[in-house]
């Protein structure tokens, strides 16, 4: 086990080295653009400052930064003519919407606790998370109403509202809806949520001003059982936004147009469509989901400059036939998620030819820490950040510092040495609600311990490779499911993979490569040339087997489904 005083003077070290390769021009410290206080009051700030400027786009109709402080306003009061207090649980399980923003800002103001849901959950996971976090209250969209009846009796439910995927659009729409949106009949018996928190007493206060109050149970994936439920303060969620905002994008502002389709119940959506564009004062267009032809028109309408995408959509923007069609030259940087499809030159070249812009990776994150723990924009010249070992993700942001330790020991790991990602950051979770077990497991001596494996390379650049539990051992050698992934995705005609494990008598484990290839480019490739051409990329006892599927199965976030191709390896 490694001392305080080591492991004290190895960041001092990590840190000398960080300050050397951090890219000249972005701000290294951070400064709160209109300080540090909740960011609800940010919100409050802007309504008082540009009342009727435009805060939120939504199909055709605009909400302003007035109308969005009033109407969270109400739905604070409405929460508390019910009882809600200060740290009672309230859960939001809808789509992308302005409605969800609505609540969200008068939680935000009451004090009360957000639990977003999964509005794909089923019954037992619905019924799980509900009770684990004891919320009374749900606001959930109308096609989810059977749903709800089912479970409410075994939950500690009490006040339901109920609302429309569509119902706060505009009557005509420069961006298409997404097929069936609005389609499902109101939920019966529900109070309609519009409605109530037009009637409703708007709350009087006084808001929630501490930074320490707890503000939402971000639940995990549950990929290692039933999903924790991450304690996060408002503090938390403000220096999440400030610390990557600054270096990720130190222009944003308000005449800024950010378009996010990311699902704002998951972390990352939360950060990048509800928090970031109250910090930076941009506006906001939310997409109820991923529509290629709906994101390049809100683009090309709003002129907009902020947005985040899976590469797997970029891809699909670029190979559209309507792609030219429309203005995306509005685009700034344009950072990118590599899950399935990974970042290439090749696509960040064609990217640059289409918009203008160059595709970044956006970070190394997760619900526990608030994600946004590292940038890597200021190193994509001659396409330095692809070049590197994957997987690249940059430096930490301010304020955060990243080791890297022997999974059993604790021990530190030199520079070049691969181990278990440890973050100290000022978002790292407070606990895992109600988990006391698992909150003294996870967070040791202030570090949380991610069960990540990583390395720091000599100039302080943090490489990600994967979760400890899908890293193989082939012929007692350690292979990264994520390291060949990345490689593979190095293939003109790979559009997404997936890597997992297969037993062997002789080598204990051999990697096999679920491959998605894109018929366009496919030609006469096939499985034994492929793995022809791994040879040539990557060490032997790395070169998996290859097995060619039509997709891959993914969830709601956007990633492969490793359990998945389990089932299907032994079946």
């Amino acid at each position: 086990m490694t001392d305080t005083k080591e492991i004290e003077q190895q960041v001092a070290e990590i840190r000398a080295l960080q300050a050397k390769s951090w890219p000249s021009g972005l701000p290294r410290e951070i400064t709160y653009r209109l300080g540090k206080k909740p960011l609800s009051q940010y919100v409050r700030d802007e309504a008082r400052a540009r009342p009727d400027d435009p805060m939120v786009h939504f199909y055709g109709r605009s909400l302003s930064w007035g109308a969005v402080d009033s109407l969270s306003d109400k739905f604070a009061g409405l929460l508390q003519s019910k009882g809600v207090r200060a740290g009672d649980r309230v859960a939001l399980m809808m789509g992308n919407c302005p409605q969800f923003l609505i609540c969200f800002w008068g939680i935000m103001k009451l004090g009360a606790v957000l639990v977003p849901v999964n509005p794909m959950f089923k019954t037992v996971e619905l019924s799980y998370q509900l009770n684990d976090s004891g919320a009374q209250t749900l606001v959930f969209q109308d096609d989810l109403a059977p749903l709800v009846a089912q479970v409410q009796a075994e939950t500690p439910v009490k006040t339901l509202f109920a609302t429309g995927a569509a119902d706060m659009a505009g009557e005509v729409s420069p961006v298409p809806l997404p097929e069936g949106m609005g389609a499902a009949p109101a939920a019966e018996g529900v109070p309609r949520l519009l409605e109530e928190i037009e009637l409703a007493v708007p709350f009087s206060g006084p808001d929630c001003t501490d930074l320490d109050a707890v503000a939402a149970l971000n639940y995990t994936g549950g990929t290692t059982g039933m999903p924790k439920g991450c304690v996060h303060t408002h503090g938390d969620m403000l220096f999440t936004v400030a610390a990557y905002c600054g270096p990720a994008m130190p222009e944003a502002g308000a005449e800024d147009v950010v378009v996010n389709f990311f699902p704002m119940f998951w972390i990352a959506g939360e950060d990048l469509g509800v928090l970031a564009p109250v910090y930076t004062g941009a506006a906001v267009c939310i997409l109820h989901r991923w529509d290629a032809v709906g994101w390049m028109a809100a683009v090309s309408h709003y002129g907009a400059s902020i947005v985040t995408l899976l590469v797997d959509n970029a891809v699909e923007v670029m190979r559209h036939k309507e792609a030219g069609n429309y203005d995306l030259g509005s685009l700034g940087i344009t950072s990118v998620c590599s899950f399935v499809k990974k970042l290439n030159p090749s696509f960040r070249d064609e990217w640059r030819a289409l918009t203008g812009s160059t595709m970044v990776e956006a970070a190394y994150g997760m619900t526990e820490t608030n994600t946004c723990d590292t940038f890597t924009v200021g190193f994509q010249d001659d396409d330095y950040d692809l070049s590197q070992q994957p997987v690249f993700v940059g430096l930490p942001v301010a304020e955060t510092d990243i080791i890297i330790r022997d999974f059993d020991t604790g021990a530190l790991k030199p520079l070049g040495e691969t181990g278990e990602i440890c973050v100290r950051s000022p978002s790292v979770l407070k606990s895992y609600w109600n988990k006391p077990e698992e909150t003294a497991h996870a967070i040791r001596d202030g570090w949380l311990h991610t069960g990540d494996i990583g390395m720091l390379n000599s100039k302080g650049f943090v490489h990600y490779l994967g979760r400890r539990k899908e890293m193989l051992k082939v012929s007692g050698m350690p292979v990264f499911p994520a390291e060949l992934e990345m490689l593979l995705g190095r293939h003109p005609a790979v559009l997404g993979s997936g890597v997992i494990g297969r037993k062997d008598d002789k080598k204990g484990e051999v990697p096999v490569a679920f491959i998605h290839l894109d018929p366009a480019q496919a030609g006469e490739l096939d499985a034994d040339s492929l793995q022809a051409w791994c040879r040539e990329q990557m060490a032997t006892f790395k070169v998996p087997e290859i097995r060619l599927v039509d997709s891959l199965p993914m969830t709601a976030t956007g990633k492969v489904k490793k359990e998945e191709l389990a089932a299907l390896l032994q079946g």
